[in-house]
């Protein structure tokens, strides 16, 4: 059956960089996005000249965007938004997230965790995501089954960690059981590009890696690479001196940089150890405090970052430089961080990111162009999970992803698109608006998911 939305449709058309995106920004006010009947769209614009379909569902008065991106997010802190740990990221995995993670161990909680997961996406409308996933093969089963019950594109991993401190014991396996687990995951999850459900092989970080370890999941994804799979890990969150993250990994290893121990340069001096896990299809979350050499590296691999201000605010790791991370070359895409980031809306996450690169140190600041802000929440994360030819925006050929923002659902959202101050300028009117929207945007305002133009129905 070929299928008419009617509504205000918003998009980033064509392929660009971020840099481009205000120029490939496409807004039709009346517009039609029509989907036949395997889920791909086939024509998007103006409603006037679209051509006849049988059925027209009428969304006039709401928005119709590609459906948001989540490049990180963790399934087993579903439930640990908001955690107080009384510190910054160590002592808050210490605290609060390694024992939160370790009750999914019990197949019933991991059960209802997964169901809960899959509904949090849903009202917030991310169609697909970069998740990290359990250390426990039960609760990886129920996350995998309840996504692909609801519909949703998922890219996860267990979290894999060999070694840490006490308090993690219940997540860590040993170097042989890692890898055996993590290839079980992959012949039982992961189909291809045209399957919604994918597999990642997912480090937790390093520190939480012996080179052992580090060198048998080289070997691994050198297997594994070459069918589709992903590679997800932390890099550079947290430089507080002597005691935070980067420090931790640099002495510990006796490393020249954080990147080089997922570059296969593990060993003292970053003498090489085993192969890299950089890649097109490797998304590295935070990368708050790279060097100009890590960022120039990830460029040249095609790794993306997964960029994620509200869990830096959080964790008081400070704040990505854009204008430095984007002029490099390397693609960003937004991430949530549930939970150390307490919001599960991408939008909230474009909202942030607005404010953070506002407030960078002098010429470093920068006010991001909404139609930055909405590339960096679609189609960014679409090229992040390698799928950009598949999903992202409107593009006819591509499957339609899509949610429906109804402004008439949120009364603060309502009042602030009828009553702003808007240009005289057309254009200046329309970035207005969508600004407007993203940051005015909650969850209750998103009445429609669809997947592939399939509606997506929370999981009972």
């Amino acid at each position: 059956m070929i299928v008419t939305y009617l509504g205000h449709i918003v998009h980033i058309a064509g392929a660009p960089d971020v840099t481009g995106a205000r120029e490939a920004l496409a807004t039709f006010p009346d517009g039609a996005l029509i989907v036949d009947d395997s889920g791909v769209i086939t024509y998007c614009g103006p409603r006037q000249d679209a051509p006849a379909t049988g059925t027209v569902v009428d969304h006039r008065g709401s928005f119709l965007l590609p459906g948001f991106v989540d490049t990180h997010m963790h399934f087993p802190q579903t439930y640990s938004l908001d955690a107080y740990g009384g510190g910054q990221l160590l002592e808050w995995l210490d605290t609060c997230i390694f024992p939160a993670e370790a009750r999914l161990a019990d197949p019933v909680f991991a059960g209802r965790i997964a169901r809960d997961f899959v509904a949090a996406r849903i009202r917030s409308g991310t169609t697909a995501a970069m998740v990290f996933g359990s250390a426990f093969p039960d609760a990886q089963d129920a996350l995998f089954t309840e996504t692909e019950r609801a519909g949703l594109r998922l890219v996860s991993g267990r979290g894999v960690q060999t070694v840490g401190p006490p308090s993690a014991a219940p997540l860590m396996t040993s170097e042989e059981r890692a890898i055996e687990l993590c290839a079980a995951e992959i012949d039982r999850w992961h189909g291809d590009d045209s399957s919604l459900l994918q597999v990642a092989v997912v480090p937790r970080f390093t520190l939480s890696m012996s080179t052992r370890t580090l060198a048998a999941l080289g070997e691994l994804y050198d297997d594994v690479r070459g069918r589709g799979v992903f590679m997800h890990s932390h890099l550079n969150e947290n430089n507080r001196p002597g005691t935070g993250e980067i420090d931790a990994v640099k002495s510990l290893f006796s490393v020249n940089s954080y990147l080089d121990t997922y570059d296969g340069r593990f060993l003292p001096g970053s003498a090489v150890g085993g192969s890299s896990l950089l890649g097109r299809r490797t998304i590295m979350a935070h990368a708050v405090h790279c060097t100009d050499t890590e960022l120039a590296r990830m460029a040249e691999t095609g790794t993306s970052i997964a960029h994620c201000p509200v869990s830096q605010q959080f964790l008081g790791s400070g704040t990505m430089p854009w204008r430095r991370t984007v002029a490099a070359g390397v693609n960003v895409a937004a991430g949530t961080d549930v939970g150390a980031g307490d919001e599960w809306l991408i939008p909230q996450v474009l909202g942030c990111a607005f404010k953070v690169h506002l407030s960078e140190p002098g010429d470093d600041a920068v006010a991001l162009h909404p139609a930055e802000l909405l590339f960096t929440g679609t189609l960014a994360g679409a090229r992040a999970l390698d799928a950009e030819s598949r999903f992202g925006n409107f593009d006819a050929g591509k499957e339609a992803d899509f949610v429906v923002v109804d402004p008439a659902r949120w009364e603060p959202l309502e009042l602030l698109l009828s009553n702003g101050i808007r240009a005289e300028d057309d254009e200046m009117a329309r970035d207005q608006l969508l600004f407007a929207l993203l940051l005015g945007m909650r969850e209750p305002a998103i009445t429609g998911v669809y997947v592939r133009g399939a509606r997506v129905v929370a999981p009972s």
